[in-house]
């Protein structure tokens, strides 16, 4: 179903590596702790609901939280496990969580087991895959697909997570909040950073034990210098657009922009509202006091190109956020280090004091937040707190091939935008400078926000 977040997931691919390496680098153990990992949160994220609750709105942000759940254990079982349809442990009642066979709107209507089922469905598959992982050397493909259904998995939590906010149900208790406080760097953290020209390599390169379709392989760019904000657009700038009829001046808003925000009325960002002099932004089911500091969220694409041109910024090419966050600098021969990093701040794998990740802190936090995480050129929050709004549109690398597994990368080549980085809820083990995420530009219900470059 095009635009739907459940189906922004891309087919995946391990480079041509021996199996050992593959298996040193994904032993069982660590696959194990994932999956259970990802397995409890999905079932946190609607435990708390009672049935009433679990019967959502027939709307393009939503689908059924139970048809949610059977997806899950269904693309376990048909990629992991092996199972066609026919052979389904809930029989032809599997064909109704099979996106082949239902498509979004159909999800509603569709003949579904009761939620014990579901649920009893749900685990006896996990218990089972659980049990090769501890009884077997996994092959090249088993390590694949359990990486696969772990990381589809952790992209429909956040799907998951949008649908209780879209809903104004109760924030879900992942994990034990952070104390915020403590988290926010000195200083305003403003202003531009700028990043010379030359030729750079973007995309993953063959070392990448696991990588997506949509990712390969690195090829070089040339990319003219450029600057680029040192910090995503905050939610007292965009009020400041707000402010000035930004919504209502058809000069900020291009042809297909100004279409939608006719189309669904937008006059102010979704989840805002006014109380006398205060916005204010509904979290979940409670509303709070816009906090000016923080990035600005829950913005489409379009509404993301209107404050550029209103400010007379633009928004960045992917190219030049994947410049900005992986690469360094080099000589006055060649302005780019050789080096290429894995993550902003170096290769060292995220902790929280790098990045707002994996629902740690239980929201977003200011943008001048977590500097260990910054970039070589002092970019900040690169990865984590917001996905964030590139130009680009989705299409595919030079050479591209899919991959085997199911086809969810090529369907959206052309028709989707691109996002980087993750958000706060986004899980560390999914992302690196590379990662390419992508959604329509009218999307504006999960973590997005962006950042700007200048205009010359």
């Amino acid at each position: 179903m095009p635009g739907h977040p459940a189906t922004s997931m891309p087919a995946a691919s391990f480079a041509g590596l021996p199996g050992q390496v593959l298996r040193e680098a994904y032993p069982p153990e660590l696959l194990a702790d994932w999956l259970e990992d990802s397995q409890q949160r999905t079932l946190a994220l609607i435990e708390d609901l009672h049935d009433e609750q679990l019967c959502v709105p027939q709307r393009i942000e939503t689908s059924p939280f139970l048809w949610e759940v059977g997806h899950l254990a269904w693309f376990a079982e048909r990629w992991l496990l092996g199972r066609a349809s026919e052979d389904s442990l809930l029989g032809k009642l599997a064909n109704s969580f099979d996106p082949l066979f239902v498509q979004h709107a159909d999800r509603w209507s569709v003949e579904l087991p009761s939620r014990s089922q579901i649920i009893s469905y749900f685990r006896t598959i996990h218990d089972r895959i659980q049990t090769r992982l501890d009884d077997t050397e996994l092959s090249r493909d088993e390590i694949f697909y359990t990486l696969l259904s772990i990381f589809y998995q952790d992209l429909r939590g956040e799907a998951l997570v949008a649908m209780r906010q879209f809903l104004a149900y109760p924030e879900p208790a992942l994990v034990e909040p952070r104390e915020r406080q403590g988290q926010h760097a000195q200083g305003t953290c403003s202003g531009d950073v700028t990043i010379p020209g030359g030729r750079f390599l973007i995309g993953a390169l063959p070392g990448e034990a696991f990588v997506y379709d949509n990712e390969k392989w690195a090829h070089p760019v040339e990319v003219k210098a450029f600057a680029i904000a040192r910090v995503p657009v905050t939610q007292g700038e965009f009020a400041a657009f707000v402010e000035a009829n930004g919504y209502g001046r058809k000069e900020f808003w291009s042809e297909p922009g100004w279409g939608w925000r006719t189309y669904v009325d937008a006059r102010r960002p979704l989840y805002w509202r006014r109380e006398g002099n205060t916005w204010q932004r509904r979290e979940f089911d409670k509303w709070v006091t816009l906090e000016p500091d923080r990035p600005m969220l829950h913005v489409g694409w379009y509404e993301a190109e209107a404050y550029c041109r209103w400010a007379k910024r633009r928004l960045p090419t992917e190219m030049e956020w994947e410049l900005a966050a992986s690469g360094e600098p080099g000589t006055d021969r060649q302005p780019y280090s050789p080096n290429r990093r894995r993550f902003p701040w170096g290769n060292e794998p995220p902790t929280p004091a790098h990045a707002n990740l994996d629902g740690l802190a239980g929201g977003c936090l200011d943008v001048g937040a977590c500097p260990t995480g910054d970039s070589a050129w002092g970019c900040r929050g690169l990865l984590g707190n917001v996905w964030e709004w590139t130009v680009s549109d989705f299409g595919p690398y030079p050479g591209f091939a899919a991959d085997s597994g199911p086809n969810l990368s090529r369907p959206y080549f052309g028709i989707h935008k691109v996002l980087r980085g993750g958000c706060w809820l986004t899980r560390a083990r999914l992302l690196r400078n590379t990662f390419r995420y992508f959604l329509p530009p009218d999307r504006r219900d999960l973590w997005t926000g962006f950042r700007t470059c200048a205009l010359s």
